[in-house]
């Protein structure tokens, strides 16, 4: 059976992280039983190996009309299955469907979590808080045990996902889905002055799938303008997408609602891929003729769609899902060329796979370089002391009481010297710290949350709709300024470690290496798509008209304000690793050079007292060096094994991408 080359390719992604994850333990595990270790280096790598575990690459579908998305999603990821595993179709019964669901759902396998379906009642809308927000709280979800092994039970479990539930129009605007189209709509579903809306607000389904287990995640995400969700969509579901391919149907063609979803996309992140799909182009494959009609036509028919969309050509593709599904089931490699599926794949494999990739082994490598760098100056720091003890201890052999004493007196001397540099070393730690609270005055979340009292109370304030919308922008520019602060901030702190690190290798001998990189340029980059979908969503004199002082809010504070507070929060998170990481390495040289000098002061004392004890210590220490120079070795070996790993990642992608 033919599988599809994303499958592959993601597989080998899988099995890399997983390889990499293991010796990234292995090298947490040996540095702890070494000695070597500290609580920052390992915190770093922990991080690592959970950053490894839980990748995840998000692939979105998107579409005005849902009944093709389910064959397109068979035909990419699951026609290994055997058969299809989501059932299409786009009727309204109890089996209906996965992917017509009345909410977003995600597809995902987490294994530390039974199989299972996830649904958030639509009831935590009033909350004010967003799904992303949400999914870290248990209490809030139902949760519907699921049996892979029985059809059955799969399709009657995803049932629920259409399930509705009539309400009062007070609650249909206290949930803030009372938009123009949600109008009309409900009152066609109703007509008992009640509105017919979604039951559940989100879905997440744990589904153990090898593809699903190696951190692919499908989110698939109902028409866009129902129910008034499309905010809330776009804000918090949508961003954490690595793809977005809009499906469009073959016999319609790009309609207006189209358009919208795909307007209502172009706020997502920068590194966020795009396509469009145009579904349903099937063409009889036996007749050349006929499908070279059907060939051109099509093309000019794309061509326009490229136009309305405006999108570049090579990120849009005509495929027959229910060909390429059926060709790889019956492993018909002819109908499965003529189905567009193998091109689509390509595309997807091409620029989704290899950019996580290198986003990982960025990642893995500055941080076993740094640990490995502080790990190998903290070994060779510690031979070379031991070689100056032993040449000490050699120039003692056969002299005097006198010379001895000479010598103690001389390490004395420099164990003295170090008291003054541990007092330089207190001394930064304090300089440190106050550029630290400094830096924290803009980017705590105290101060974002002061902003965020002050914006929801001016728009309490405010009259009129202009009012709110000013200050919505005045919040917005806030968040901005606060993070533009801290990236001086940081950048001064920078400054001073590098000068202190300098300082302290070149007076003291410390084997520093530069302080790891920082910066805030990502966190401004995310408020700039904030502000952006501000400007396309909320500061339009249509947005003014259409919506009421309190939804205006209400939609405001429950995604771009949660937005930017997310942002913030991961923020402060990377700031702290990175302030933590700064300060440990020069802590863990001090405290090496401080015990060795100690150390050294007690031979020289026991050999004063007893010269007999010279030729026991020299051995002690040729012991020592030994053990030092093979902990070298192993970490030189553990160091190429880990740049192994994290390169022959590139190759397998490599392949699957060509």
């Amino acid at each position: 059976m033919a599988n599809s080359s994303l499958i592959q390719t993601f597989r080998a992604y899988g099995a890399w992280r997983a390889a990499l994850g293991e010796l990234a333990t292995a090298y947490r595990r040996w540095l702890s039983e070494s000695d070597l270790g500290d609580a920052q280096a390992d915190l770093q790598l922990g991080n690592l190996v959970q950053r490894l575990a839980e990748d995840r690459l998000v692939l979105a579908f998107v579409a005005g009309f849902p009944r093709a998305k389910s064959e397109l999603i068979n035909a990419i990821l699951f026609a290994d299955h055997g058969s299809r595993l989501l059932r299409s179709g786009a009727d309204h019964s109890a089996v209906s469907a996965l992917l017509s669901a009345l909410c977003p759902v995600e597809l995902l396998y987490d294994r530390a979590r039974p199989p299972c379906i996830e649904l958030l009642p639509i009831e935590t809308c009033a909350t004010h808080t967003l799904t992303s927000e949400l999914k870290r709280v248990p209490e809030e979800w139902v949760v519907i045990p699921l049996d892979p092994d029985s059809a059955d039970a799969i399709l009657g479990a995803y049932a629920h996902l259409r399930e509705t539930k009539h309400v009062p129009a007070d609650e249909v605007r206290r949930y803030g889905l009372m938009g123009p189209d949600a109008d009309a709509s409900a009152e066609m579903h109703s007509g008992y002055g009640t509105f017919e809306i979604p039951r559940w607000r989100h879905a997440v389904i744990n589904f153990p799938y090898p593809v699903l287990e190696h951190g692919l995640v499908i989110l698939d995400t109902p028409g866009q303008d129902a129910f008034g969700l499309q905010h809330e969509l776009t804000l918090s579901v949508m961003p954490d997408a690595d793809a977005v391919l809009l499906v469009i149907a073959a016999d319609n063609g790009v309609t207006e609602r189209d358009i919208a979803i795909w307007r209502a996309q172009q706020g997502l992140s920068a590194t966020c891929k795009r396509f469009a799909v145009m579904a349903g182009t099937d063409g009889p494959a036996e007749q050349p003729a006929a499908q070279a009609r059907v060939g051109a036509d099509l093309a000019k028919q794309m061509a326009q769609c490229s136009r309305l969309l405006g999108l570049d050509a090579s990120h849009f593709f005509p495929v027959s899902a229910q060909q390429g599904l059926l060709a790889r089931i019956e492993d018909d490699d002819h109908l499965l060329a003529t189905s567009g599926m193998p091109e689509l794949e390509r595309a997807l494999v091409s620029e989704l796979v290899p950019a996580r990739h290198e986003i990982l082994v960025s990642l893995a490598r500055a941080e076993i370089d740094s640990i490995t760098g502080a790990t190998r100056s903290r070994l060779e720091a510690r031979r070379r002391d031991v070689l100056d003890q032993l040449q000490e201890l050699e120039y003692l052999r056969g002299k005097n009481r006198s010379m001895i004493a000479v010598m103690m007196g001389k390490v004395s001397s420099e164990k003295e010297d170090f008291e003054r540099v541990l007092a330089r070393y207190q001394a930064l730690r304090g300089v440190l710290s106050t550029h630290t609270d400094r830096l924290y005055t803009h980017l705590g979340m105290d101060a974002l949350s002061d902003d965020w009292r002050r914006a929801r109370e001016e728009m309490r304030r405010s009259v009129f709709t202009p009012g709110v919308r000013s200050a919505m922008a005045r919040f917005l520019r806030n968040v901005r300024d606060g993070l533009a602060h801290s990236a001086d901030q940081v950048a001064e702190i920078s400054s001073l470690m590098a000068a202190m690190y300098r300082k302290f290798s070149d007076e003291h001998g410390l084997r520093l290496h530069a302080p790891a990189p920082f910066s805030m340029l990502k966190y401004l980059k995310e408020i700039d798509r904030l502000e952006r979908t501000y400007e396309r969503q909320f500061n339009t004199l249509v947005a003014m008209l259409t919506n009421e002082k309190v939804t205006l809010m209400q939609k405001f504070f429950d995604t771009l304000a949660n937005q930017a507070k997310r942002c913030y929060e991961y923020a402060n998170r990377e700031t702290d690793q990175w302030l933590r990481s700064l300060i440990a390495p020069m802590e863990t040289q001090v405290r090496e050079h401080q015990m060795q000098l100690r150390r050294r002061l007690e031979s020289v004392k026991r050999i004063h007292q007893a010269t007999a004890t010279l030729e026991e210590r020299i051995g002690e220490l040729l012991a020592v060096e030994r053990a030092v120079r093979a902990q070298l070795e192993a970490l030189e070996k553990i160091s190429c094994d880990l740049e192994g790993a994290i390169e022959s990642g590139g190759n397998p992608l490599a392949r699957q991408a060509a």
